[in-house]
């Protein structure tokens, strides 16, 4: 047997649990979302968005199989500064526009770091902590510690705005500290004792470049981790898990975050992502052999018999074994096998280092991707799998929804897999586990589309939050560098038109098959009025609670409060932590608005047409009713 699937991996780290994972061998229906093209956004990357209309958006009240429901008009004005900001007082306002002012000037942005060092040296401590709550912390971040941004979560809480809790504390590293704990442990000892091996038989994209070892490079809006030892991946877990309790204590159905890169040694991410590209490219390469090559990820199916004698060929195992792997209970009796398929193939390898084979189509052979692995990277990697389904289990113990973040797509494909691992543990009933996908990316819809054809064969809950994504010029930056094909969609019309296709995919599922579930994580006005047209159109309402909407703390309360009080499921990404140790997370956030605030300005417009409107009115000393 050839394709080692990950569930292997997850009974040995946790049999008391995970041992009830098993891929279904039924075979429903063929995916029936549409694939076709969709409307092309009009906005462009840093410029302003167009003065909008309010929308009317026509919903029936509980599901489209009621026969004789009637529509319920809803009415979002996003314009309507006085609905947008009734949860700010006028100081709250002021800091909105001097912040977003400042983030305008290029010097300030630039030397945001230097500035905060000499500010903390000149002011002291307590000053400067004042300040910083006075501007940019008290902006973008919610307090402290679980306690302190209660009062924050309740109050937007009442004004129709969930939270979706992320701890948001880095590291303060150098950028040569920061390179020698990625190229630590990135780096396998059978690597560290072969680089001959490494440089011949390891793929460019999947091993670890010293030039872009510091993560942090080329990355606005996203947390990093670097691994130091797995005593500090444990205070990690311990701090996700805070999160996920505080989430569960102060917010109604909330969602919490992780970062896998978190929870372990991110050598296995690189090495497993590895493993599941090379066998997804021999896939098409079969696929390519019976003549299906160009279709889509599930339009290409391989022909058993043609497949059985390829493998025995390639020395998967004996002609026995390979027609008891792909017939009878296995696969179904279609006679053919597409990618999910492929992917459900079952080894019982007790080891991680085994699970690591891959195709090597010069030589016709299976081959380890290393050649040896020591004990304590076998546990360093077990680890890591029982770090992540301890999280899920607090998640659903907490009543939380669990968002697993997107990052690099050299480790993405391996935390995709885990994600989907959990969700087939954890959202039998309910969508606990919510995996990320970056819109930006080439292979997006083909990624959305089998991970939904996979929950809707095997039965459970699929939820995504779709982000347009994080690591762009970081990516390019490395492809073009290290030699390989960029992954990012060519340019921002393109991202638009990839967001909106897979939104429609996700939503046309929920349309037919009410598991689904969607977090439109966007701040562009554009693709939220699509989603509401898009409701409109299928009938989804919002009561039903399967289409979410989220922003960021501090950002976009013109979308956010709106939608909130019409009735929408929409949230927003609470940041929280410490002043000190916060500063990275506003450091970027601050280049993030840099280029936002330059790109529009309607924000700022809104909210200086809020301010003078409760000054000329009387209203100096505003304070929100709740």
């Amino acid at each position: 047997m050839s394709y080692t699937k990950l569930t292997s991996a997850l009974v040995r780290a946790n049999r008391d649990n995970i041992n009830r994972i098993r891929l279904s061998s039924g075979r429903l229906r063929s995916t029936a979302a549409s694939a076709q093209p969709k409307e092309k956004s009009k906005e462009l990357l840093g410029e302003e968005f167009a003065l909008v209309k309010p929308v009317q958006v026509d919903l029936i009240s509980e599901t489209k199989n009621v026969a004789n429901a009637q529509p319920c008009k809803v009415e979002i004005d996003f314009e309507n500064t006085k609905e947008a900001y009734r949860s700010k007082d006028n100081i709250e306002l002021l800091r909105s526009l001097l912040v977003f002012k400042l983030c305008t000037f290029d010097i300030l942005v630039d030397k945001n770091k230097e500035l905060m060092a000499l500010s903390k040296k000149v002011f002291g401590q307590r000053l400067f902590e004042k300040l910083m709550r006075m501007t940019f912390y008290g902006q973008f971040v919610a307090g402290e510690d679980h306690e302190s941004i209660k009062p924050l979560i309740r109050k937007n809480q009442a004004f129709g705005v969930g939270a979706v809790l992320d701890y948001s504390v880095e590291e303060d590293l150098t950028p040569e500290e920061a390179e020698k704990k990625e190229m630590d442990s990135c780096v396998s000892e059978a690597e560290k004792e072969s680089p001959g091996f490494a440089d011949n038989d390891r793929e460019k994209k999947y091993k670890a470049h010293r030039q872009f070892s510091d993560r942090r490079g080329g990355v606005i809006s996203a947390r990093t981790y670097f691994y130091a030892d797995e005593s500090k991946c444990d205070n990690q877990m311990e701090t996700f898990i805070n999160c996920i309790r505080a989430s569960g204590g102060s917010s109604v159905d909330g969602f919490s975050a992780i970062k896998m890169t978190a929870l372990g040694r991110p050598q296995f991410l690189l090495q497993f992502s590895e493993v599941l590209v090379k066998w997804r490219r021999f896939f098409n390469v079969l696929a390519a052999q019976q003549g299906k090559s160009g279709l889509t990820a599930l339009e290409q199916t391989l022909d058993l018999e043609p497949l059985k004698e390829s493998l025995t060929k390639l020395g998967v195992g004996a002609k026995n074994d390979i027609d008891n792997l792909l017939t009878g209970d296995k696969l179904g009796s279609s006679g053919t096998i597409d990618l999910l398929d492929w992917n459900s193939l079952i080894d019982d390898r007790t080891e991680i280092s085994n699970l690591l084979m891959v195709p090597n189509l010069q030589t016709g052979k299976l081959e380890p991707l290393l050649k040896k692995f020591t004990v304590e990277e076998e546990k360093q990697m077990k680890r890591m799998l029982q770090r992540v389904d301890v999280l899920a289990k607090h998640a659903m113990e907490n009543g939380v929804r669990l968002m697993v973040d997107a990052e690099q797509t050299y480790f993405q494909p391996a935390i995709s897999r885990l994600t989907v691992e959990m969700q087939r543990i954890f959202n039998k009933e309910k969508p606990t586990i919510f995996n990320t996908y970056q819109c930006y990316l080439k292979e997006a819809y083909d990624n959305v589309i089998v991970d939904v054809e996979l929950a809707r064969r095997e039965g459970w809950h699929f939820g995504a939050k779709l982000v347009r994504g994080a690591y762009m010029y970081q990516e390019r930056d490395r492809a073009r560098e290290i030699g390989y094909e960029d992954p990012i969609n060519p340019d921002y019309e393109a991202t638009n038109q990839m967001y909106h296709r897979c939104l429609e995919l996700v939503l046309e599922e929920i349309e037919q098959n009410r598991k689904a579930n969607v977090m439109v994580a966007s701040h562009n006005e554009d693709t939220v009025k699509f989603t509401l047209h898009k409701m409109n159109q299928m009938g989804l309402s919002p009561t039903e609670n399967k289409v979410y909407f989220g922003q960021l703390l501090g950002m976009c309360d013109q979308i956010s409060f709106p939608l909130g009080q019409a009735g929408f499921p929409v949230y927003k990404y609470v940041p929280y932590g410490p002043v000190n140790e916060v500063i990275p997370y506003l450091s970027r956030r601050a280049q993030e608005n840099r280029g936002m605030m330059k790109g529009s300005q309607r924000e700022r417009t809104l909210l200086w047409k809020e301010l003078m409107r409760r000054v000329l009115g009387g209203q100096i000393l505003y304070k929100p009713v709740y």
